[in-house]
């Protein structure tokens, strides 16, 4: 069976270094697209994107919305399905203007990657998504035992994201330099720290505790005093591998290299969240929890915008719209304190009842 096209090939080559060097995308959403292009080739066995039809193209969006996520089992996404289609359709609008295509590509066909506006919006829907809670994350924590160099680690890893809300693609490219110990600003330069496009963010401690503070801090001044680490040494650097006595690679302690993604680090919180008797939550979504948190801390306007900054965000609309819904049980909480609260107002029914008279 083909696996592939070498016209095919050649001609995503020149999209990715288009997206790259004019568009400027980054990495994560050149992933993206190549499994949406792969998706849509598998689709098709391979065939050559200058046969593009819009019968083809209506075959491929009823079966991608048939198809199930192989790791859950569960139906994709319409969330998935959107971004898919919409990949496929800026290359294709872009393949239709280079030399070998232009004749070849019908270019009313590329507006079939469309779904329906209905399926539109439910992809683009905001739901609540649900974050641990500080006991949640604190139980997890001070659950995690171990006085070895990758055991601490772990431990001040996770108490990081929490202090800090950073992304993790963020943390594991910190360098000790960027963080200020003695006023708890972490100053996340894009020419080092692999922030969400390439923003400055300084991002100062959040109140989680002067515990988790504290683990962090012992474990900079671990890796500085004890393990003599520099300033431009990773603050969560990669276990070292070398020959154990039975012959074969073991861990032994601690190396001097940032890790390349994030997915030992999102392995760790899995095994850290198991461990302690909870279900997973991934990093991401602990600046959920730090949202909650600034909506129950905070006071002023002045004081959640300050939050909301220091999560990186240059508005408080993005904090709000993008973290901030609440779950269904606070709702029903705060509406139920508002019925409370007429009540003892004496009700509004009786309010309104006079001024109809009147």
């Amino acid at each position: 069976m083909t696996k592939y096209n070498a016209k095919n090939e050649r001609i995503k080559r020149q999209y990715f270094s288009y997206l790259k060097e004019a568009a400027g995308k980054s990495d994560t959403t050149l992933d993206g697209v190549r499994a949406s292009l792969l998706h849509y080739e598998v689709h098709t066995g391979f065939k050559d994107f200058g046969a593009l039809h819009c019968e083809q193209i209506i075959a491929f969006k009823k079966k991608l919305c048939s198809q199930s996520n192989q790791r859950t089992g569960k139906p994709i996404s319409i969330a998935t399905v959107h971004a898919t289609v919409q990949h496929l359709k800026a290359f294709f609008k872009w393949l239709a203007f280079q030399a070998g295509f232009k004749s070849k590509i019908h270019v009313p066909d590329i507006e079939y990657f469309s779904l329906t506006d209905k399926q539109v919006a439910t992809a683009k829907a905001e739901n609540y998504k649900e974050s641990p809670t500080i006991e949640q994350v604190r139980h997890v924590i001070f659950e995690m035992r171990g006085n070895s160099d990758i055991a601490r680690r772990n431990q001040a890893l996770i108490a990081f994201t929490l202090i800090s809300g950073m992304r993790d693609s963020a943390i594991i490219s910190l360098k000790m330099k960027h963080v200020d110990v003695v006023t708890g600003l972490i100053r996340q330069d894009p020419r080092e720290v692999k922030t969400k496009f390439s923003k400055t963010i300084n991002t100062f401690f959040f109140p989680v505790g002067d515990d988790i503070r504290a683990i962090v801090l012992d474990w900079i001044a671990y890796l500085r005093k004890e393990k003599l680490f520099g300033m431009d040494d990773p603050i969560f650097p990669k276990a070292a591998m070398g020959i154990g006595v039975a012959g074969g690679f073991e861990v032994q302690g601690l190396s001097r290299e940032h890790w390349q993604t994030a997915s030992p680090m999102r392995g760790i919180f899995r095994e850290a969240f198991e461990k302690a008797g909870l279900r997973y939550y991934h990093p991401h979504l602990f600046r959920h929890t730090l949202v909650a948190l600034g909506q129950a801390m905070c006071q002023t306007p002045e004081q959640f915008k300050a939050w909301s900054q220091n999560l990186g965000h240059d508005g408080v609309m993005t904090t709000l719209t993008s973290y901030g819904s609440l779950s269904p049980q606070r709702q029903g909480e705060l509406i139920a304190k508002l019925n409370a609260c007429c009540f003892l107002l004496g009700g509004l029914q009786e309010v309104f009842s006079r001024d109809k008279v009147t």
